[in-house]
């Protein structure tokens, strides 16, 4: 079972949006609802190597009762409707694969309530993760789930992001309590509460997180909080190959060290960020980790995983102390992604982010960038290794159908490395468009099954982002 390709990504064509549907819009919605080319087409895109897909018509939404309002009248007429949060997904997401009405959540972004004493946060679903910290800054609080991108949190939930906090916090899953979410009937439904955990009935909220847009619209979400730690001490340490570095993370979790974050670049990486950034980085693999905790705790755990290192051949480890120092370092990882494209003009990434036991981590790595090396495409690899989880990313010309087939060939040998190691073909981008037919073998035809009845129970119009995640 291979990736899907766009023009085979849905059985079904294009739903013609009917003029009655469009008048209702716009009664409604006045100038928020917009069929400009300039806003479908920014709404068609996202950091796929997909083409552009439109939707027919683009609503701003500013409140749960809007949305749920856009979703009954869509259903009145079998209009698909897609969410929108802030564009930054990688598996196709949003594209409107079959037409519809583009739901523009990013007005929805009032911070709703923060309650310090149970480290919690009620937030609209078009708040971006920088936005929430801002606000939990002076609280002595933060929301630890950090993808790279400045997402929405609504956006993130759909897509269960991680990211490079999640080996110590968690992802989306973990640190989701609550959600409003607007059915594909254009109901409303709570899951959850405040309460950091329950044996009551199912647990539809996280029955929704990762759900891509295909269950419902969530609109406000209830997630953890937690205190900002007393130290926090960063390091860059650079290896003589990938092997050496991934067997420093496998090692340093097996020990139980609570690192916060570890970080894989490899040389093609560290080149790119240099030379975006301005940074003087040593071109050879490098784990980036940072270290949370009180400042013995720190002390101790930064000597351990520097003795390991050391005897896997690890050296210059620097450290960054400061806060400028520290932020410097990550936002340089965080555009790891745009410095690789701008390495090579005129290319899109077909990235793949599988993620497998720590015990195989190694192991898919090298036969990855072994596979990677003979292909002749360039490519780079950055990962949340602490966690099993790594991004190669293949750069392929804009247009060009065999290195398109190469780099999808490969993505696929390294998806079927990771599902024979009883790993997954998604840590953290989701299905999408993209990988369909591995979900499919990775879930096997009853769990493909059983998630099919599901979005019929819950979507019976299927209306809600079809075309994704799986074939009707």
């Amino acid at each position: 079972m291979s990736a899907v390709p766009h023009d085979a990504a849905t059985e079904a064509p294009r739903r013609p949006l009917p003029e009655a549907l469009l008048a209702a819009l716009r009664s409604s919605f006045g100038e928020r609802c917009s069929t400009a080319e300039a806003v479908r087409l920014q709404h068609g895109r996202d950091e796929s190597p997909f083409p552009v897909t439109p939707p027919d018509a683009v609503v701003f939404c500013e409140s749960t009762d809007e949305v749920a309002a856009v979703v009954r009248l869509a259903g009145e007429h079998r209009v698909p409707i897609i969410p929108y949060g802030a564009g930054s997904s990688l598996e196709g997401h949003l594209l409107a694969v079959q037409g519809g009405v583009s739901i523009d959540l990013s007005r929805l972004a009032r911070v709703l309530r923060i309650d310090a004493d149970d480290l919690t946060a009620t937030v609209e679903a078009g708040v971006t993760r920088e936005q929430l910290n801002a606000e939990l800054r002076s609280l002595g609080l933060f929301f630890p789930v950090d993808p790279g991108a400045n997402a929405s949190i609504g956006g993130m939930a759909a897509t269960r992001a991680s990211g490079t906090n999640a080996v110590r916090y968690g992802t989306m899953r973990e640190n989701v309590l609550a959600l409003t979410v607007v059915t594909g009937r254009g109901e409303l439904v709570r899951t959850g509460t405040r309460a950091r955990k329950s044996a009551a009935g199912y647990d539809l909220t996280r029955l929704f997180v990762g759900s891509e847009g295909t269950l419902g619209v969530m609109t406000e979400l209830t997630v953890k909080l937690v205190p900002l730690p007393e130290a926090v001490s960063a390091a860059v340490c650079h290896f003589p190959d990938v092997a050496s570095a991934v067997r420093t993370t496998i090692q340093t979790i097996q020990l139980g060290v609570p690192i916060a974050r570890c970080e894989l670049l490899d040389v093609n990486a560290v080149r790119a960020v240099n030379r975006q950034s301005g940074l003087a980085l040593r071109e050879a693999p490098m784990l980036l980790m940072e270290f949370h905790g009180s400042p013995a705790g720190v002390k101790e755990q930064a000597e351990t995983v520097q003795a390991i290192a050391d005897e896997l051949g690890g050296e210059g480890f620097e450290w960054a102390d400061t806060p400028e120092e520290r932020s410097r370092l990550w936002a340089a990882r965080h555009r790891a992604y745009f410095a690789g494209l701008q390495q090579h003009p005129g290319t899109r990434s077909v990235t793949t982010d599988t993620c497998v036991p720590i015990s195989r981590l190694a192991e898919i790595v090298e036969a990855s960038v072994a596979d990677a090396e003979a292909s002749g495409l360039p490519y780079y690899i950055v990962g949340h290794v602490g966690d099993g989880n790594f991004h190669l990313a293949y750069l392929v010309r804009e247009g060009d159908a065999a290195q398109r087939a190469t780099a999808e060939a490969m993505s696929e040998r390294m998806v079927r490395r990771a599902i024979a190691m009883e790993g997954t073909c998604s840590g953290e981008h989701g299905v999408g468009l993209h990988k369909m037919g591995f979900l499919e073998e990775e879930a096997g035809a009853g769990g493909i099954a059983l998630m099919r009845a599901l979005k019929q129970a819950l979507d019976p119009l299927d209306i809600l982002n079809p075309g994704k995640i799986f074939r009707r």
